[in-house]
């Protein structure tokens, strides 16, 4: 079995568990820092302590998730290579405008502030959550197509939970939801990846044990 194919999920996994730890391990030694309201990569602003472990991590992340994208076409692509090559190309987008353009284009440490890299961070980004953000939908039709009942409906829970705190997570940057909870920022960034990432955790999960 190619090498990439058999340790792909364990790039997967790591680059999710990862994704969901490392902020809470870095934040302590950013004074002031704030996991309700700020977004993850915040903490790779110019001004952060931490910017440099942190940017260094987002670059791991999105090759890691590049590296899982053999195993995942190799476990789907028989049953629809449409659904898994879109699947694919969600991910890969994802790796690059989300987790390696986090790396290369900081965003700074308060909106109010753009430049040119913050920019490019930013549409990276949004490009990337918005196509990753259908990832669960499609890996639920896999899944009930693969007669896998039970994932294909946590996929599907997923996804319902992760375009509500998406939409959250939009709405928390305008000025007539300032000082209410819509306004955590991130807090519903947070909830939004978790709820993404569930499927593929699961898949990952199950083909490593």
């Amino acid at each position: 079995m190619n090498l990439f194919v058999k340790y792909g999920w364990f790039a997967l996994f790591i680059a999710i568990l990862g994704d969901i730890l490392i902020p809470f391990i870095l934040a302590p030694f950013y004074k002031g820092y704030s996991h309700m309201l700020m977004s993850i990569s915040a903490l790779g602003n110019p001004k952060s302590p931490v910017r440099g472990i942190f940017n260094f991590w987002m670059f791991t992340e999105g090759l890691l998730f590049l590296l899982s994208l053999p195993s995942i076409y190799h476990y789907f692509s028989s049953v629809s290579k449409p659904l898994t090559n879109a699947v694919i190309l969600f991910i890969a987008i994802f790796a690059v405008g989300a987790c390696i353009f986090t790396c290369l284009f900081s965003v700074n440490e308060t909106k109010e502030v753009v430049t040119t890299a913050s920019k490019i961070h930013g549409i990276g980004s949004v490009i990337g959550f918005m196509l990753f953000l259908f990832v669960p939908l499609l890996l639920s039709i896999l899944e009930f197509k693969c007669h896998e009942i039970p994932c294909g409906v946590i996929s599907v829970v997923s996804f319902i939970f992760a375009m509500i705190f998406f939409v959250l997570f939009v709405m928390s940057d305008k000025s007539e939801f300032a000082n209410t909870i819509i306004a955590n920022e991130g807090l519903w960034q947070r909830l939004n990846i978790l709820f993404m990432y569930i499927p593929l955790a699961v898949i990952s999960v199950r083909n490593i044990l």
